[in-house]
């Protein structure tokens, strides 16, 4: 990863912030993107130059064309083209049964979700394609194969995204560009790890062979096997984070 350029979306907090300071960890010179938690952010910034690391805090919407646009361009002033694609940034959803929900409610996420995908990967593929190198990891979840109750906005939205990552998988790999997707089951110490409250936590532990559910280093580490030259011969592939919870 030394001297790669990685940006991370949503990693002011939670699976974004481990893997960014995960990366830089490796070398890589890191863009933080965040939306509104610019403290958070620039925490993750400083704890990464204070180890040593490299890294920078950009503000943008990724739903937004625009703000996308200004992104790159500052991280292009600042470092060159993205080598590295990490799209963490979770758009939000409503958490409601299928009765319960509006049309606007799914087809917005729905929308919103393959929007940023969508933005991200056409701002990036250029410097990639240009290089005959580059690495996009999209972050999933298990709910997209495996429904839990009152999520079907974001199950339903992942596994649209998973799908996208497969066509984009084959159309770049002539180009030296792999695409692949990390599907984590329920994680900890995140922003809505606690939706559910503790005990229901307790009870999807007791249902993971290796007696927990995941935390933001776990699924990092998943991340930057797909980010790094290990993994230059997958594409296409779904890496599934959750403990044995769920086997294919």
């Amino acid at each position: 990863m030394s001297g790669r350029v990685v940006l991370v979306t949503g990693a002011s907090r939670g699976i974004g912030a481990a893997t960014a300071t995960l990366l830089a960890s490796r070398g890589a010179r890191v863009a933080v993107n965040y939306a509104s938690s610019v403290s958070d952010a620039e925490s993750v910034v400083a704890a990464i130059a204070a180890a040593g690391g490299e890294a920078l805090a950009v503000r943008a919407d990724v739903r937004d064309e625009k703000s996308v646009d200004h992104m790159m361009a500052v991280v292009g002033a600042e470092w060159g083209t993205v080598d590295v694609l990490i799209h963490n940034a979770l758009i939000p959803y409503a958490i409601k049964t299928f009765g319960e929900m509006t049309w606007e409610e799914l087809g917005g996420k729905l929308d919103q979700e393959m929007k940023a995908a969508f933005l991200l990967t056409k701002a990036v593929l250029p410097g990639m394609i240009a290089r005959r190198f580059g690495r996009i990891v999209y972050l999933g979840t298990g709910l997209s194969q495996r429904p839990r109750e009152k999520m079907i906005a974001l199950g339903t939205a992942k596994a649209a995204l998973g799908q996208f990552a497969r066509f984009v998988a084959q159309e770049v790999g002539p180009h030296g560009i792999t695409v692949n997707v990390v599907s984590p089951g329920p994680v900890g110490e995140t922003r809505h790890s606690d939706v559910f409250g503790p005990d229901h936590q307790a009870r999807q532990a007791a249902l993971v062979p290796l007696g927990r559910i995941a935390t933001p280093d776990d699924v990092a580490r998943v991340v930057a096997f797909y980010a790094g030259d290990d993994s230059g011969f997958v594409t296409g592939a779904t890496a599934s984070v959750n403990g044995g919870a769920a086997m294919d």
